[in-house]
C-alpha cells in the first residue's frame, strides 16, 4: 500500500502572506500601547534585536528543512538529530503552544464581536468561529492558505494605512491634543531610554510574544509547492517586513503621540485614526483585530492538526491521527485538536483569570524551548552531516556564532520572564509540563516494548 502524503497545495502567495501574518500579531494593534508605555522609544531597538534573532532562527529552520525534503515539520529533524524522546517532548510542546494561542484568540473573537453586539454571549461567536475554521480546514489545505492570505492582507492594509496617514500628519505638522506631530517626539521626551535599561529589558517579554508563530512557515514545508524556492523567499523577507510593519508603525505612532501621552490600556491605532477625523476608527481597528484573532486561531487549528499528524506518523501519538482524507487532509488530527481547543474555550469561562494568564505565559516559555531546540538541531546537523551542509544552497549566516548568540538571547528572555511577577509563576510551572511529558513518554515506551 502506498504511503499517504500531505498535499502540496500551498502556493507562493499563500506562503508569503502567511509568513507576514505570522510575524504580525494582535500584540501590535492592541498591545503596542503597553510596550511603548514600558520602554518608550527604546521599544524600537527591542523589536530590531528580536527581529534579527527571529530571522537567524528562521534561517536555521529553513536550512534544516531544505536539507531533506522528507522533513514535513521540525519534529522530523528533532527525531533525526536528538532522538525519540526529544521529538516527543518538542512535538507535544509545540502542539500545546498553539492550543493555548487558540484558547486566547477564540476568547478574543467573542470579546471583539461584543463591540458591535454587546448582548451576544461571549461563547457563541467563539463557537461559530471554531466550527467555520474546522470546516474550512477539512476541505483542502489550499482553502486554509486562501483564508490566511486574506486575513494577512487585512492586517497589512491596516498597518500601511496607519503609516501613510501618520506620515502625512508628521510632514504636515498636524496638531493633536498631545502637541504637534514631529519625528523629534521620539527623542525630546526623556530621550530614547526614558525609563532606563529596566523598562527596555522588561519590554522584551512582550516583544518576543509578538513574534510567536513566525516559525509557522517551517511547518508548511510539507504542503508547499516548490518549497526550495518559496520557503527561502518567505524567510529572507522577514527583516524587511519587521522594518516596515513593526518599526515603521511604531515610529509613526510615537512621532504623532509622544510615548508618555500614549494610554497603555488603549490601541494607539485607534487614537491615530480618530485624530485624523475617521469617526469609525474604533470599529475599523476592531474589525482588524477580529480578523487578526481569527487568523491566529486558523493557524492554531492548522498547526496543531499537522503536529498531531506528524507525531502519529512517528508513533508518538495514537496511529489513527495519521489518517488522511481523499483531499489529503489529516481529518482525525483536525477533529482531535479542535475538540481540545473547544474544551479550552469552555474551561476559559470556568477558570479564574489568573489561571488563563498562567497558561498563555507557559506557552511563551514553551515557544522559547521550540526555538532553542531548532538551533541546537542546526548545530548537530552542521557537525554530523558536513556533506549535506556543504551542498546547502540556503545556509544560515554567521554559523556557529549566530547559534550561540540565539541561545544566549533565549536564556536572557527566560531571566526577563523571571523578573516580571505575572510571568515568573510560569517559569516554575513549565517544568511540570516537561516532567509530565517525560513520564507519559516513559509509560508509552514501556507499554510498546512489553506489547
Amino acid at each position: 500500500m502506498q504511503e499517504q502524503k500531505l498535499d502540496r497545495g500551498l502556493k507562493n502567495r499563500h506562503v508569503q502572506l502567511i509568513a507576514i501574518g505570522g510575524a504580525i500579531g494582535t500584540g501590535l494593534f492592541l498591545g503596542s500601547g503597553k510596550s511603548i508605555h514600558l520602554a518608550g522609544p527604546s521599544i524600537l531597538f527591542a523589536y530590531m534585536i528580536t527581529g534579527v534573532i527571529c530571522f537567524l532562527i528562521m534561517r536555521a529552520l529553513g536550512e534544516l528543512l531544505l536539507s531533506n525534503l522528507e522533513y514535513h515539520s521540525f519534529v522530523d529533524f528533532v527525531q533525526d538529530y536528538l532522538g525519540n524522546m526529544a521529538a516527543f517532548i518538542t512535538g507535544w510542546t509545540y502542539w500545546f503552544c498553539w492550543i493555548s494561542i487558540a484558547m486566547a484568540d477564540l476568547t478574543a473573537v467573542g470579546l471583539y464581536i461584543q463591540f458591535w453586539f454587546p448582548d451576544v454571549p461571549q461563547w457563541m461567536p467563539a463557537l461559530i468561529a471554531l466550527i467555520i475554521l474546522l470546516l474550512m480546514n477539512l476541505a483542502t489545505v489550499k482553502l486554509f492558505g486562501e483564508m490566511e492570505f486574506w486575513f494577512a492582507l487585512i492586517k497589512i492594509i491596516a498597518i500601511i494605512a496607519l503609516i501613510v496617514v501618520g506620515s502625512y500628519m508628521v510632514f504636515k505638522g498636524f496638531t493633536t491634543d498631545a502637541g504637534t506631530a514631529s519625528f523629534s517626539n521620539l527623542w525630546s521626551h526623556g530621550g530614547f531610554f526614558p525609563n532606563g535599561m529596566t523598562g527596555f529589558i522588561l519590554s522584551f517579554q512582550m516583544v518576543v510574544f509578538a513574534f510567536a508563530g513566525v516559525e509557522l512557515v517551517g511547518l508548511m514545508a510539507g504542503e508547499t509547492k516548490d518549497p526550495e524556492k518559496v520557503i527561502p523567499r518567505a524567510i529572507n523577507n522577514i527583516p524587511l517586513r519587521i522594518l516596515i510593519f513593526y518599526i515603521g508603525a511604531l515610529v509613526v505612532i510615537m512621532s504623532i503621540y509622544p510615548w508618555n501621552a500614549i494610554n497603555p490600556a488603549e490601541s494607539p491605532f485607534v487614537r491615530v485614526f480618530m485624530a485624523v477625523g475617521i469617526a469609525a476608527a474604533a470599529g475599523v481597528v476592531n474589525f482588524v483585530v477580529l480578523t487578526s484573532a481569527a487568523s491566529a486561531c486558523n493557524s492554531a487549528v492548522f498547526s496543531t492538526s499537522r503536529m498531531a499528524y506528524s507525531l502519529a506518523k512517528d508513533n508518538h501519538a495514537p496511529i489513527p491521527l495519521a489518517k488522511l482524507t481523499v483531499k489529503k487532509v489529516p481529518s482525525n488530527a483536525l477533529f482531535f485538536s479542535t475538540a481540545v481547543i473547544l474544551v479550552a474555550v469552555v474551561l476559559n469561562y470556568i477558570m479564574p483569570e489568573g489561571v488563563f494568564t498562567l497558561i498563555t505565559s507557559i506557552s511563551t516559555v514553551c515557544f522559547i524551548w521550540i526555538w532553542g531546540i531548532t538551533v541546537i538541531c542546526h548545530l548537530k546537523y552542521r557537525k554530523t552531516r558536513p556533506e549535506l551542509a556543504k551542498a546547502s544552497k540556503f545556509k544560515m549566516p554567521l554559523f556557529p556564532v549566530a547559534n550561540y548568540l540565539i541561545l544566549a538571547f533565549l536564556a536572557f528572555i527566560l531571566v526577563v520572564l523571571g523578573l516580571a511577577e505575572d510571568t515568573r509563576i510560569a517559569l516554575f510551572f513549565t517544568p511540570v509540563w516537561f516532567i509530565f511529558l517525560i513520564v507519559v513518554y516513559k509509560i508509552r515506551t514501556r507499554k510498546m516494548t512489553t506489547a
